[in-house]
């Protein structure tokens, strides 16, 4: 007959080995990575895809393999408008997009004309403290989604077939008819200023400039234009009137389910590469000036202060966009760009 100390001592040695056992499998759970998607719109050479690749290796590194990133270039997941849609279900878990602004109409406001026309206006206008980024953030939020970073990829001018009128002066009309994009933040300022637009869809600009339906272009940066446009443009007046801008965004389905500490090292990644990505547009705006030149395309640059009454002319049009945008955000919006614009004035 066994002894009833047995049966104690194989009781407790079988709690110990599950103990042992659960043990290990909480470890191994511990140790399973998170796998976060990082969708992108732009090419793999780009220098875009090339800061998304630096976050995905330092948050791998810094987080010692807790948090690891694939990157997806290209719209290999979709484009931006159904990649947004994926980070509002946590499906795709972060992206570096344009704004979708069929969502909320307000996030035009990245598109607005005349409200920086230097590097330095950008940098306080993209400052993750500063009032622009808390707003863009805040609408996106309601959407289910964080904002991390705003990404500038470049200034915005005008790319023409023939040379435009005075095209500083805001009261006399350019000669020329520009094609813009399909958005009354676009439309109002550049009426306003006495340019004659027409909206055609992106893919079919190239041909629309090249038949003569218009005569020019304004919704690319300096990159963008030289790329896509490169071969039919004559002329490239530099006028930085607005950016091209990516967001870096996370659903915030995944950013709820990071510790602390895992936020902390990824909102610090991309607010490094956010900040580099000001400095990398200055210089490759500047690279691609000197390639259209040397392409043959007539470069028009110009200072801050000459840029300034076709600003003042942009920035007296925004009143029209109250009803589109609200007009409490409006009148936020002029106040802090004015003080913006004061505090760089050259």
């Amino acid at each position: 007959m066994l002894h009833k100390g047995f049966f104690r001592f194989f009781a407790s040695s079988f709690a110990a080995a599950a103990l042992m056992l659960l043990l290990c499998c909480a470890q191994s759970a511990q140790a399973a990575p998170v796998i976060l998607k990082f969708a992108g719109q732009n090419p793999p050479d780009h220098y875009a895809t090339a800061s998304m690749n630096e976050i995905a290796k330092a948050v791998e590194k810094k987080t010692d393999g807790r948090i690891q990133i694939k990157v997806y270039p290209a719209n290999q997941l979709g484009d931006y408008s159904l990649v947004y849609e994926e980070l509002i279900r946590g499906t795709v878990e972060m992206a570096a997009i344009s704004f979708p602004s069929q969502f909320d109409s307000r996030m035009d406001l990245i598109y607005v004309q005349g409200y920086t026309s230097s590097y330095e206006q950008v940098a306080k206008v993209y400052d993750p403290n500063g009032w622009f980024f808390k707003k863009m953030d805040e609408f996106n939020k309601a959407l289910g989604v964080k904002l991390l970073g705003m990404y500038l990829e470049g200034m915005v001018g005008i790319g023409t077939v023939k040379e435009m009128r005075d095209p500083l002066n805001p009261k006399v009309d350019h000669g020329v008819l520009l094609r813009i994009p399909n958005m009354d933040v676009f439309k109002t300022a550049l009426e306003g200023a006495k340019y004659r637009t027409i909206s055609i869809p992106f893919a079919d600009v190239y041909q629309s400039m090249q038949t003569g339906v218009c005569d020019g272009d304004t919704g690319y940066s300096i990159v963008a234009a030289y790329t896509a446009l490169g071969d039919v443009i004559k002329n490239w007046y530099n006028l930085n009137k607005n950016t091209e801008c990516l967001g870096i965004m996370v659903s915030a389905k995944v950013w709820d389910k990071l510790s602390d500490g895992d936020k902390k090292i990824l909102q610090e990644e991309v607010n490094k590469q956010a900040a580099l990505s000001i400095k990398n547009a200055e210089a490759n705006d500047k690279k691609y000036l000197d390639l259209m030149r040397k392409k043959g395309i007539k470069v028009h640059t110009y200072t801050t202060e000459q840029l300034r009454p076709l600003m003042e002319a942009f920035a007296a049009t925004w009143g029209q966009l109250d009803s589109t945008k609200g007009k409490e955000l409006m009148d936020e919006f002029r106040t802090e760009m004015k003080n913006i614009l004061n505090s760089t004035k050259q």
